[in-house]
């Protein structure tokens, strides 16, 4: 099973999501302390199932205008 992990960052906080092997399958952006990052780890747990998502590693992909998350 995956995990969160937070940590700190230069100006603030962010997280990691790990899968099973430890290996970071997603990174946040820099927030400015962790109960903001705590809420984006929430946001991600509610909205991945159902995110636009842009996935970048399908040859000849289409962009979306607003994705959720991109895969690269």
């Amino acid at each position: 099973m995956g995990k969160f992990v937070i940590s700190q960052a230069k100006n603030g906080v962010k997280f990691n999501l790990k899968a099973a092997n430890g290996e970071v399958i997603a990174s946040s952006q820099v927030y400015k302390d962790e109960k903001y990052c705590r809420k984006g780890i929430a946001s991600v747990i509610n909205n991945a199932p159902v995110a636009p998502i842009e996935d970048q590693t399908v040859e000849g992909f289409t962009p979306c205008k607003h994705p959720n998350f991109e895969v690269y």
